[in-house]
């Protein structure tokens, strides 16, 4: 199921905006924060589909009724480009635990790059609930790479992809090879793909402009 949050008008469109503008993007601290503002935004969304449960909690003057998930799910994110959406989630789902993957792209030519996994820290994902967060989804190979790799911890019960920007072949991809009951939320999808694999028009590299051009 794709989720596709730009069609329905809201502030996201805002930190959208601002993450895409060049006369913006430049003040790193902003970009990380907008990043973090969507994943709240579309965490907020995505909560509304999980499962919830009643309990009763005591006030000073008596008993309220309300509704609470039933499970806390785990947080995983594709390192380091998602670290500012992880955060993001992590204000709205604070009792998470959480997950990271480190994979990149290693070119064979400038077209041509396979995807590798060097790192990866997780908690048991046996039958949890799991929200995978990479602000952008350009051929989607990345996050089905992590996908696989957080399998060794375990398989997860529910899959919840999240995206700031994606281009529709990642969607298309991702699915192709994640199982038939994952949901894929995102800020915006874009229709073109260059011959590198980056999206148009897209916002550039996340994580140059999160934390700095790498070498």
């Amino acid at each position: 199921m794709i989720h596709n949050l730009s069609k329905t008008n809201s502030i996201l469109g805002k930190f959208l905006s601002e993450i895409r503008s060049v006369s913006i993007q430049g003040d790193s601290m902003r970009f990380r924060r907008n990043l973090e503002r969507i994943a709240e935004v579309i965490g907020y969304e995505v909560s509304k589909k999980m499962e919830f449960e009643t309990i009763s909690v005591t006030t000073p003057l008596g008993k309220a009724e309300v509704n609470v998930l039933k499970e806390t799910p785990v947080l995983a994110t594709i390192l380091r480009a998602g670290l500012g959406m992880h955060q993001g989630l992590l204000n709205y789902f604070d009792s998470a635990e959480s997950a990271f993957v480190s994979a990149y792209r290693k070119h064979t030519t400038l077209e041509e790059f396979d995807i590798h996994v060097e790192y990866l820290a997780s908690p048991d994902l046996s039958n949890r609930v799991v929200i995978i967060s990479d602000p952008m989804l350009a051929t989607g190979a990345s996050m089905v790479t992590v996908y696989k790799a957080l399998l060794k911890q375990g398989k997860p019960s529910k899959i919840y992809i999240i995206a700031a920007i994606a281009s529709q072949d990642a969607i298309d991809y991702v699915k192709q090879h994640l199982p038939e009951s994952t949901e894929i939320w995102v800020g915006a999808i874009d229709e073109e793909l260059t011959a590198q694999s980056y999206i148009v028009p897209g916002l550039g590299d996340a994580g140059d402009l999160a934390y700095g051009v790498k070498c």
